[in-house]
């Protein structure tokens, strides 16, 4: 809930002129969300509104993601095109905020997708892994039947933002590779490029 409402808050600060939707916006999603998990926490946990919930979750991820990249891509645009229309610091604040909520939404995107999810994770019913964590092999050092918490894919996220590759987590499938490929690519262009022309104007 803490990094929906991040990520919200994120969109809502962002310049008006690189901005898609109403400010307000954002946070009628999340408190949408919130609502939604509160129910399902009320209503005893059943499994069919916990893949309500996390259908919602991935749904509203990937808008975010589409946001963020639209947004990216704007930008990129505007850099190009008419290199002079944004001052320095507004720049950087808008790429910053488009560099974080990518890292955000793709540690919810991680953490929705593997395994199936983190009820099917707790279950005996999980799915294949899509990453492969270091602990899982660590046996000896690591409690029996560990599983990764969404710090965890936080942080895969958040490498995957910096370092443009895989770090400690491998992917071991295609759509782990593919939505990893997607996040070093929207970061790339946030940083080589935005980031970039932001400094230079600073400078």
């Amino acid at each position: 809930m803490l990094t929906i409402f991040a990520v919200l808050a994120l969109f809502s600060l962002m310049p008006e002129r690189s901005r898609f939707l109403p400010s307000w916006s954002g946070f009628a999603i999340g408190f949408a969300l919130i609502a939604l998990m509160i129910g399902v926490r009320l209503g005893g946990n059943r499994p069919r509104w916990l893949r309500v919930e996390r259908w919602a979750m991935l749904a509203v991820s990937t808008v975010l993601l589409a946001i963020t990249l639209f947004v990216v891509a704007f930008l990129v645009m505007e850099i190009l095109i008419e290199p002079t229309k944004y001052a320095g610091q507004q720049l950087l604040t808008a790429g910053m905020e488009a560099w974080v909520t990518n890292i955000l939404a793709f540690s919810i995107v991680y953490w929705d997708l593997d395994r199936g999810g983190p009820e099917n994770r707790a279950s005996a019913s999980a799915a294949s892994p899509d990453w492969l964590f270091p602990q899982a092999e660590l046996v000896d050092e690591v409690a029996r039947g560990w599983r990764p918490g969404y710090v965890d894919y936080l942080f895969l996220a958040f490498s995957t933002a910096t370092a443009f590759s895989a770090t400690d987590a491998a992917p071991l499938t295609a759509r782990a590779k593919l939505l990893m490929m997607l996040e070093s690519c929207i970061s790339l262009a946030t940083l080589a490029i935005v980031a970039s022309r932001a400094i230079n104007i600073l400078g």
